[in-house]
């Protein structure tokens, strides 16, 4: 059996959990990393308890969606819960990608909770050197 020492502890984790249970109409929010490597960028969102099956990932235009639903562990009749901190129910995380990548080539990978998606930078939008034409047709003024 656990025991709870701080009763304000629990009542603030008791106010989450009812505040950020989402729904498929309401869902709560994930945290997210955003960077840059190399030629990619990379979003990374946090989902641990979330099975690779629970997880929508929807690309419209530049919008890209990702949701997710972790659902409660199956128990016994006779399991008694002593304490559930994890939050259960729908998670969504919508953001707006740049026209300068390219949403034909995104790759996902989950491990270890972590989904990360790797969106390669579009061709048209890497640097590139301009050639300056040569002089030889010029045509001088007299006058």
């Amino acid at each position: 059996m656990l025991m709870r020492t701080d009763p304000f502890r629990e009542l603030d984790r008791l106010a989450q959990q009812l505040m950020n249970t989402g729904t498929w109409s309401r869902p709560s929010t994930m945290a997210m990393d955003a960077y840059r490597e190399g030629d990619e960028y990379v979003v990374a969102f946090d989902l641990p308890g979330v099975s690779a099956e629970a997880i929508d990932i929807d690309v419209e235009r530049n919008a890209l969606t990702v949701k997710a639903e972790r659902r409660p562990v199956a128990k016994a009749d006779d399991v008694q819960m002593e304490l559930s901190e994890r939050p259960l129910g729908v998670f969504s995380r919508q953001i707006v990608l740049a026209d300068t990548l390219d949403t034909e080539q995104i790759k996902a990978d989950y491990d270890a909770g972590v989904l990360t998606l790797r969106i390669p930078i579009a061709e048209r939008a890497k640097p590139r050197r301009i050639a300056i034409g040569g002089g030889s047709d010029r045509k001088e003024i007299s006058g």
